[in-house]
């Protein structure tokens, strides 16, 4: 394969703005492809496909080459000819004796507690949070079936087959642009990942009930409940970013859902204003991400201990002061996309001891070695009645 110039320099220019200026990957390789208008959908996917390599195995390349890392543009040149022949060209060997940090290409930091958590388990997760991430659909069971989407798809010319990971989920052969396609645009599907899709089903939605999803985001959750509630019911999506709510609601009114309302939050108060009303309340609290890292590729670099700590308090205290939002004998669902379980069964663990009205029914593990699924948590309590 022939190696332009101009494309290799693109990948490198997002190298120097992740590392060299924080950015996030995905967004600098838009930025660089706005840049570059007249780039070809090849050429776009080179730039982005390598530049979430290089982001992914950044440790183990310099670890290869022998030298400290550096943005310095001829060493970075010289970095990609390096990952080239490792990862296109095959000529490049990896030494056997490489600690697994390194070969899986993990900061120090992330590759003890990982070691701590899971033991000699973790080889094998940390190899699964390297792969590249396939293209998870949700079905809009509201409006179609699976195998009715299926079919759309495949007469749209998108290659899919269904996941055993959820009755709603299909798998994506390829990633293609969806948003242009008819059958997206009418709402007959998501894209959700499949650990996601697990999720909602732990708050066993039922037609009639009043939910509760206290860090919606964009909604996907929230959405994927008002399908199994038949679109009967109250959902009230809250977060303290606007703009997700905003894009919740669009996704709702493409989706054919008209039990989901919006609510912003400015205080804690906002969230306790209607008193305990919630039949049923989810609580996917921010977190380190750390269970989507090989979605998000440089989440492992960009996140420090010190970020770390900062969550943990943020959920300590969403955990502890939603629930007042909650009916006595109503359903908590508490979850998050990390691996690591400071965040999760530690923070179940002080919550049931903290709130004695509270009862743990269930945790759950998602596992990121599942080729459909990024790493979730999940809990599941009852407040007595």
């Amino acid at each position: 394969m022939k190696l332009y110039p101009n494309l290799v320099a693109g990948v490198l220019e997002v190298l120097e703005w992740s590392f060299g200026k924080g950015w996030y990957a995905d967004r600098v390789v838009d930025k660089v492809l706005r840049a570059n208008k007249k780039w070809g959908a090849r050429d776009r996917a080179f730039v982005a496909q390598h530049s979430y390599e290089m982001v992914r195995w950044w440790r183990l390349l310099w670890a290869l080459k022998g030298e400290e890392p550096t943005l310095k543009r001829k060493k970075l040149k010289e970095l990609f000819e390096l990952y080239w022949a490792w990862k296109m060209e095959a000529t490049l060997t990896l030494p056997s004796d490489l600690p697994m940090g390194i070969l899986e290409s993990f900061p120090p930091w992330l590759d003890d507690r990982g070691l701590e958590a899971y033991g000699e388990k973790w080889p094998s997760m940390a190899h699964a949070l390297n792969a590249q991430a396939q293209v998870i659909l949700r079905v809009n069971t509201l409006k179609a079936t699976r195998e009715k989407v299926l079919d759309r798809l495949a007469a749209e010319g998108i290659e899919a087959e269904a996941s055993d990971l959820r009755p709603e989920a299909i798998v994506l052969a390829k990633r293609p642009r969806l948003q242009h396609l008819s059958s997206f645009q009418e709402g007959w599907y998501e894209v959700q990942d499949g650990g996601s899709q697990c999720i909602a089903p732990y708050l066993d939605p039922q037609p009639g009930d009043r939910i509760l999803d206290g860090c919606s985001g964009a909604g996907g959750k929230a959405l994927h409940a008002a399908a199994l509630m038949k679109n009967q019911g109250e959902i009230l999506c809250m977060d303290i970013e606007g703009y997700k709510l905003s894009e919740a609601s669009k996704r709702a009114q493409r989706a054919g859902v008209h039990i989901l309302q919006t609510g912003l939050i400015a205080h804690t108060a906002d969230v306790l204003e209607r008193g305990a009303w919630a039949d049923k309340m989810l609580l996917d609290v921010p977190c380190s991400g750390t269970g989507v890292i090989r979605r998000d590729v440089d989440t492992k670099w960009k996140l420090q201990p010190e970020h770390l700590e900062r969550t943990l308090q943020l959920q300590a205290n969403i955990l502890h002061r939603y629930p007042d939002a909650l009916k006595p004998g109503g359903r908590l669902v508490y979850a998050t996309c990390s691996i690591l379980p400071e965040e999760n069964e530690a923070q179940i663990d002080a919550f049931v001891k903290a709130q004695p009205q509270f009862t743990l029914e269930e945790q759950v593990r998602i596992s990121p070695e599942n080729a459909h699924s990024d790493g979730y948590f999940v809990a599941v309590l009852q407040k007595m009645s």
